[in-house]
């Protein structure tokens, strides 16, 4: 099963380069794009989140309990979401442990792509909103995003560059880090086109489909440019 991983991941190379020109793109446009006043206010507010845990984390203890937590409540997340049954969730400082019936590589790398706080605050604050109406302090939400992602993005950036992860190891490396890889920045690119309210779904995704068509293009025509030179190599 692992060769048809790796083969799944090289094939998917052009795919993450595509998702990266998209999310520049994305970026550029709401960097220098014109934006509405609210708009703007919601992407202050998640850059000052954004910018306060990374403050935290260089100066403050690090919260490990709390990472290793969301991360093992993320596997059982998504275990749940695949019909398995969990338990025997164990949670210390220096690791944890989720029991679950059913095992799949989105249940094993969930927790390096998926964001478990920032989901867990835009589900609490939609809650509240519908019984108190919070119309005015989605700014706060925004926030609580830009935080919560901040401390998503660099504890796995610390984990995986520091600690050996047997997760990543049993998936394959090249297949775990392009999995990990495209589904960050799928998450940036769904951020960002709901943070500027004006740029929908089907634009982004034919976006993304033009860059994938570069991508894949240029890689096949290196590929048959290859080919030709190996078979003209090989008749001298």
């Amino acid at each position: 099963m692992k060769w048809l991983k790796l083969l799944m991941a090289v094939l998917l190379v052009p795919a993450c380069v595509a998702l990266t020109m998209t999310t520049w793109n994305l970026g550029t446009a709401l960097a220098f794009g014109p934006q509405s006043a609210i708009s703007n206010l919601f992407i202050t507010a998640f850059c000052a989140g954004y910018a306060v845990w990374l403050a935290l984390f260089a100066l403050l203890p690090k919260p490990m309990r709390t990472y290793v937590l969301g991360h093992e409540l993320t596997h059982a997340l998504w275990a749940l979401l695949m019909g398995a049954r969990v338990g025997g969730l164990k949670v210390k400082k220096t690791g944890g442990q989720v029991k679950t019936t059913k095992s799949n590589w989105v249940i094993v790398l969930a927790p390096y792509f998926f964001p478990f706080y920032a989901v867990l605050f835009s589900v609490l604050f939609f809650l509240a909103h519908a019984i108190f109406h919070l119309t005015g302090y989605f700014w706060v939400l925004f926030f609580l995003v830009g935080l919560s992602w901040s401390f998503h993005v660099t504890f796995t950036l610390m984990m995986l560059l520091s600690v050996r992860q047997p997760d990543v190891e049993s998936q394959g490396l090249l297949f775990s880090a392009v999995v990990i890889y495209a589904m960050n920045l799928l998450t940036i690119v769904l951020t960002l086109a709901l943070l500027s309210q004006r740029l929908p779904v089907t634009a982004l995704a034919a976006g993304f489909g033009r860059d994938c068509a570069v991508t894949y293009g240029w890689t096949l025509d290196k590929l048959h440019a290859l080919w030709q030179y190996g078979t003209a190599f090989g008749r001298h």
